[in-house]
């Protein structure tokens, strides 16, 4: 699966995907990620690619042409992405999202914002417009990143235990359950006994109590959306 990333700042994308998962699957050949800069499709000697609002406020908005421009190079080279807008404007990442998102072939093309905004006449032009929740970052690369692990870790043969992706918080609109290692004692806290008991049938319902119990108590909101 190819991700695709439009950003002024392509070195933001080098050290990240260079570690983890998100490397081995790269180098595994399973996904590639390609952070495509935007400044050379800026106008004029000084490559702009910003300019003051119409109407007047503080700050800068990114201009329609230099992304228009940059996103059609990137689509006349890879055609049949997905185009996406990462703003807090846009639909909630979720583990659904995150599933669907896995099943796009050959891949997305993700637009990294900066300054106050872009402007508005680029969202005619995208896809689908994704947030990663309700607070102000810099500019969309963060989120960028946050997306391609989401979506990444989905991809067949990425995870090395593809069991642990049905185990995970939010695979089956729960958190997880909680997890225990050695030592079975530390500072006075013990492993409950059942997960010693090598009863595997109690030991999963036991789990799946836990992570019911822990939903109920930390994300209500998960079960109720579940009902829906």
């Amino acid at each position: 699966m190819e991700f695709h990333v439009i950003t002024l700042f392509p070195g933001m994308f080098e050290s990240p995907l260079a570690a983890g998962m998100v490397a081995r699957a790269i180098e595994a050949g399973l996904i590639s990620v390609t952070a495509h800069p935007l400044r050379p499709f800026g106008l004029g000697s000084y490559r702009q690619v910003d300019d003051a609002p119409y109407g007047g406020g503080s700050g800068m908005v990114m201009r329609a042409e230099p992304i228009a421009a940059a996103i059609d190079d990137v689509m006349g080279q890879h055609p049949g992405l997905m185009r996406i807008l990462m703003t807090p404007q846009g639909e909630p990442l979720d583990q659904s999202i995150a599933r669907e998102l896995a099943r796009v072939r050959p891949g997305l093309l993700l637009i990294a914002g900066r300054y106050e905004g872009i402007d508005e006449r680029i969202r005619s032009i995208v896809d689908r417009e994704i947030s990663i929740g309700d607070y102000v970052l810099s500019g969309g690369e963060l989120p960028a990143m946050v997306t391609i692990e989401a979506v990444a870790r989905l991809i067949p043969g990425v995870l090395g235990n593809p069991e642990s992706l049905t185990e995970e918080s939010f695979g089956a609109d729960t958190l997880e359950y909680p997890h225990y290692t050695r030592p079975e004692e530390f500072r006075g806290m013990r492993v409950p006994e059942i997960l010693l008991s090598g009863d595997h049938a109690r030991i999963r319902a036991w789990r799946e109590a836990q992570a019911l119990d822990r939903t109920r108590q930390r994300r209500p909101d998960l079960l109720r959306r579940g009902r829906g």
